[in-house]
């Protein structure tokens, strides 16, 4: 249980962290909000419960074909704010967005006969 919330609060932390740089600067926390710090300290958590070294790297491979249509949401997002959407309404209108832009790849990748995990 001790693991679990040791994982918890560093993750966290780092989320804060991110959201504090963030606020006074926003090419430093636009900087470290893109390093793919969530996957790999999905990686890392993963390797230290022991984990085989090919579930990793199927979820790395897994991660890059997402990572595609996530980009979406920094596409919309701004272009919701700028237009006077509020927001929510932008928020909601990009991640519905984004999920459905999750859909049509995972629809793409079995097309073509990718597997994701």
């Amino acid at each position: 249980m001790m693991q679990y919330a040791l994982k918890v609060a560093i993750t966290a932390a780092l989320v804060v962290a991110i959201s504090e740089v963030g606020k006074r600067s926003t090419i430093w926390g636009a900087i470290l909000a893109s390093l793919p710090l969530t996957s790999l300290l999905a990686f890392v958590w993963m390797r230290l419960d022991h984990a085989p070294a090919e579930q990793i790297a199927k979820l790395s491979t897994s991660i890059f074909w997402l990572v595609l249509p996530s980009l979406l949401l920094f596409l919309l997002l701004p272009l919701l704010l700028r237009s006077g959407a509020g927001f929510f309404v932008s928020l909601v209108a990009s991640c519905a967005a984004t999920a459905g832009a999750y859909w049509l790849m995972t629809l793409a990748l079995a097309k073509f006969g990718a597997k994701l995990l």
